[in-house]
């Protein structure tokens, strides 16, 4: 009887639970702030060629914290291991999402109070020789939210200048060279 008893409470407070979450009948649902109504998807491909086989490349500067060199920030493993799916670095909290032998994917988080943009960056060192590689660096995310056309490609310019200094810094930093200092 105990059983029964303790099976109805529990199939009772699920269903409670369930119905405290729906909107009314007729009510419409509750705004989402991060939902963006209308995305518009921008993408920036960046490259550049390394003197070095991709296979060193990648060991130099392919694991998901070297972002900490070769931007010259602060980075560290916050969630998981360095390399491993799931894995969250300091920097935006950003997860990884996605890897092969020379390349990893990441994205940023939704966070509350703020719209998605499903911004997502992938690094690839890719083989073009038996002596050279190139870098390839891509961005994806959500320009929708920026408030004209003006400011999308201010964003734009701002992200590309951004990542091709990081291309540079990845490619000194491969090479053998060193970075000065910020």
């Amino acid at each position: 009887m105990a059983r029964v008893f303790l099976s109805v409470f529990v199939v009772a407070c699920v269903a409670g639970s369930v119905a405290a979450q729906a909107p009314a009948p007729g009510a419409a649902p509750a705004a989402d702030a991060t939902v963006v109504a209308n995305p518009t998807y921008v993408s920036i491909p960046l490259e550049i060629m390394v003197n070095k086989p991709a296979a060193e490349v990648w060991k130099r500067i392919g694991k998901y914290c070297d972002i900490g060199e070769w931007f010259q920030i602060p980075c560290m493993i916050t969630q998981g291991k360095d390399g491993e799916f799931g894995a969250v670095r300091s920097v935006a909290n950003e997860i990884l999402v996605g890897k092969t032998e020379l390349s990893y994917t990441y994205t940023q988080p939704v966070r509350a109070g703020r719209p998605y943009i499903l911004y997502h960056g992938t690094l690839e060192a890719r083989p073009v020789s038996a002596t050279t590689s190139k870098l390839l660096y891509t961005l994806m995310w959500d320009n929708s939210m920026l408030t004209d056309e003006a400011a999308r490609e201010k964003d734009k310019a701002s992200r590309t200048a951004t990542f091709t200094r990081a291309l540079q810094s990845m490619k000194t930093i491969a090479e053998g060279g060193t970075l000065t200092p910020r």
